[in-house]
């Protein structure tokens, strides 16, 4: 998962899922296994020379963990997904081909994601990969991929890997992990003058790189880590880590961790009477966190793009949709269903702005000068070019308290090695390092 400053200001969304039409047509190819289908199969149409594109139908394809660790995550970004598609199948598809949908589990397992894009590109014939969750899990599936010139369409991770190097066929959305620490842990250095700035991370590509950038923001600040301690993918208990870092007299803990270990972290700490300053990645930012570890998580920060949809948003569009969320799928929405509603939103969008000619390269040619504008989320506005193919580098805190998160600042990003934030419609530098 990861990021280029101000985690994403990702995308507006829309509207509606096709129903059969009347005429009978011959029944659709049965979905694989773990697969789901969200349109039928149209009748087969003439041979066509690009991979899952016929005159009727549009197929495309997503991993997310479905049964591991990040299944919570996974989940909610299947039904935002399933949600937009149903939308646009309702109004037509793209360019007047159905949407079909074919979602593969990975369990939060690389090895896995390989057999699952290779079903996908291999044997199912996708168009283009969509929001495929995680950061070791796009690595190894994006070679996959390549080989058949399939597209990496805005994968949940804030990795740099999903950009850099520089190729036609991937896409990213979000402010990299990198960045988004490397402004936030100078930022809560600065603000609340603390002096031992620690940190625990997942030892993987995605706590890397939140070490990486919480390493970078405060040696600008001419500071470093007091104590730095990681964990295996998969641990469950953290009372070693917790006991280091309590007896470094840690004031501040930067937490490259995702859900159960952030849960557990913050959880051993208040147990045991340590209460630093807590502030994780948007990796960090949902609801799950505070719904699994109870009033222990509140005061905890965490950068994002996104807002959490909540049922009574303020925001009358948010809250529209929200509830419409919770009537389909009978839970609430999360911002991980928003990421998942506004990749594909953002892919239906570039798609018909192709037109009817829909191939890899009339794609990539739309993507080349795509400007996604800031949506009802709050997302921050998007723009990609033949040599920019993250489409932001802005991100924000936000703060868990009074049972829900609140934002606590807005859009800041780098510019060179300074950090800027807009306001007024103009960039300025964000004197005292980050006092808004």
């Amino acid at each position: 998962m990861k990021l280029k400053l101000a985690v994403l200001a990702v995308l507006a969304f829309a509207a509606g899922l096709a129903q059969a039409q009347s005429a009978p047509k011959p029944a659709a190819k049965p979905a694989a296994k773990h697969a789901t289908p969200v349109a039928a199969a149209a009748p087969a149409g003439p041979a066509t020379p690009t991979q899952g594109v016929s005159k009727t139908e549009v197929v495309l394809g997503s991993i997310q963990d479905l049964s591991g660790p990040l299944a919570g995550y996974g989940k909610q970004i299947r039904n935002g997904l399933l949600l937009r598609v149903e939308e646009a199948n309702e109004q037509g598809g793209i360019n007047g081909r159905k949407i079909r949908l074919l979602i593969e589990d990975d369990g939060y397992d690389p090895k896995k994601a390989v057999l699952a894009a290779e079903k996908l590109v291999n044997q199912e014939k996708i168009f283009a990969m969509v929001a495929h969750l995680g950061t070791a899990q796009n690595m190894a599936a994006m070679p996959v991929q390549f080989e058949k010139n399939v597209i990496n369409f805005f994968p949940v991770t804030a990795a740099r890997e999903m950009y850099e190097p520089l190729n036609k066929l991937a896409y990213s959305y979000a402010a990299t992990y990198f960045d988004q620490m490397r402004i936030a842990a100078p930022r809560m250095v600065k603000d609340r003058s603390l002096k031992k700035p620690c940190i625990i991370y997942q030892d993987d590509d995605f706590g890397q790189e939140v070490l990486r950038g919480a390493e970078a923001g405060l040696k600008s600040i001419n500071m470093q880590f007091t104590e730095k301690t990681s964990y295996k993918r998969g641990a469950t208990d953290f009372s070693s880590q917790v006991a280091k870092m309590k007896a470094a007299g840690c004031d501040m803990v930067v937490l490259g961790t995702i859900i159960r270990e952030t849960v557990g972290t913050v959880g051993e700490a208040r147990k045991t009477g340590f209460n630093p300053v807590f502030v994780g990645s948007s990796a960090v930012y949902t609801d799950l966190i505070p719904k699994l570890g109870g009033k222990a998580m509140d005061g905890i920060f965490a950068t994002m793009t996104s807002q959490h949809p909540y049922l009574d948003a303020a925001e009358q569009p948010v809250r529209f949709w929200a509830n419409k969320y919770k009537t389909k799928f009978n839970e609430d929405p999360s911002v991980f269903s928003v990421y998942g509603y506004g990749a594909m939103d953002d892919f239906i969008k570039a798609a018909v702005k192709t037109g009817n000619d829909l191939n890899v390269d009339s794609f990539v040619k739309s993507m080349e000068t795509m400007t996604y504008n800031r949506d009802m989320f709050g997302t921050a506005e998007m723009t990609f070019s033949p040599t920019k193919h993250l489409g932001n580098a802005f991100s924000r805190l936000s703060e868990f308290k009074d049972g829900r998160w609140s934002v606590v600042s807005d859009y800041v990003a780098f510019s060179g090695l300074r950090p800027v934030q807009q306001k007024d419609g103009k960039w300025k530098v964000v004197s005292e390092f980050f006092q808004d």
